[in-house]
């Protein structure tokens, strides 16, 4: 799609909202990057929201002019990569004016180059968010090991498909409804799945850090991967509760394949047979207590108020600094 006709379709402002935690060495290299790839038609209408995760380090200087504006919104405490995300997200749906929002990382693995794909596949769908997809990484072996391991068991407990990130763009007609979705605060991508916003994906190839280490370890990855099932709790609870419903059953079934053998043939049943009930028993009172313990949990979560991010995110912002 020729550049023009991006240009034209946005053609006041686009919101870029990043969230950071002590990466500014790799914001700066960033924008740099942002200026050198994105045609000036379209850098000239983004609108950078840096939001600072109540980092322990700040700036020294920035790249200035890259964009129509940037600002840097300063949280009193530190919530996380997701949590930061939504009070971004509700922060600008609070704003007079709604624009296209483009969510990405701070160090370079979301490309810049690669807004204008985003930006394309929002023109061929509008209405939809556009995730990007990861058609190819660069992390370790043992990272993408565990990241497939988790996007398989995200797909058994919740019957959906997950291959993308945070890297997206919301329309503007989505992005206060978003605001307003609780389960965008534990999880940005889960809570666009379960809000029942149309959204789609376009293949792209994830990027290297520009600078500094990654703070995604193995203890992240799991966490990340919590909190994106814990997003679509009532789904993963009911497949849980209908394993340990198969579970009891086949135990059932054990028990009077043996009780059967022992009363009512010649067969002869060998001494490990009683053990072998017994362990079935376990394993029915195992999966009767899984199921209620579910059930309690849903029915707390069901009752619970929720939090929504675009009513309660002024308690975490401390103040908006204009950089330029």
């Amino acid at each position: 799609m020729p550049l023009e006709t991006v240009a034209a379709t946005y053609s006041e402002r686009i919101n870029i909202v990043i969230p950071l935690f002590n990466d500014w060495p790799a914001l700066g290299l960033l924008l740099e990057r942002i200026r050198t790839v994105v045609d000036a038609p379209l850098r000239d209408r983004l609108a950078f929201l840096i939001v600072d995760d109540c980092s322990a380090t700040d700036f020294e200087a920035l790249p200035q002019g890259v964009g129509q504006s940037l600002s840097v919104l300063r949280l009193f405490r530190n919530v996380g990569h997701q949590k930061a995300i939504a009070l971004g997200l509700s922060y600008l749906a609070d704003q007079e004016e709604q624009y296209p929002t483009i969510v990405m990382d701070s160090d370079g693995e979301d490309r810049p180059e690669d807004i204008i794909k985003l930006l394309e596949m929002g023109i061929a769908q509008p209405g939809r968010v556009v995730f990007a997809h990861r058609a190819k990484r660069h992390e370790s072996f043992m990272f993408r090991l565990f990241y497939t391991i988790y996007k398989t068991v995200f797909r058994l407990l919740t019957g959906k498909v997950i291959t993308f990130g945070n890297f997206s763009l919301i329309p503007a007609s989505r992005l206060r409804k978003l605001a307003h979705v609780s389960e965008i605060w534990n999880n940005y991508p889960g809570g666009v799945i379960r809000s029942r916003l149309p959204y789609t994906a376009v293949p792209l190839e994830r990027g290297r850090r520009l600078a500094g280490q990654s703070k995604m370890n193995f203890v992240s990855l799991i966490m990340h991967g919590l909190s994106a099932v814990s997003v679509l709790m009532d789904t993963t609870a009911v497949r849980i509760l209908l394993f340990c419903v198969m579970m009891a059953a086949v135990s059932a079934v054990g028990i009077g394949v043996a009780v059967y053998l022992r009363l009512f043939t010649n067969t002869a049943v060998p001494g490990w047979a009683s053990y072998l009930v017994f362990s079935f028993l376990i394993l029915i009172l195992q999966a009767f207590l899984i199921s209620l313990l579910l059930v309690f949990i849903v029915l707390t979560y069901r009752t619970q108020p929720q939090f929504i991010p675009a009513r309660q995110y002024r308690d975490f912002v401390e103040r908006v600094e204009r950089v330029y």
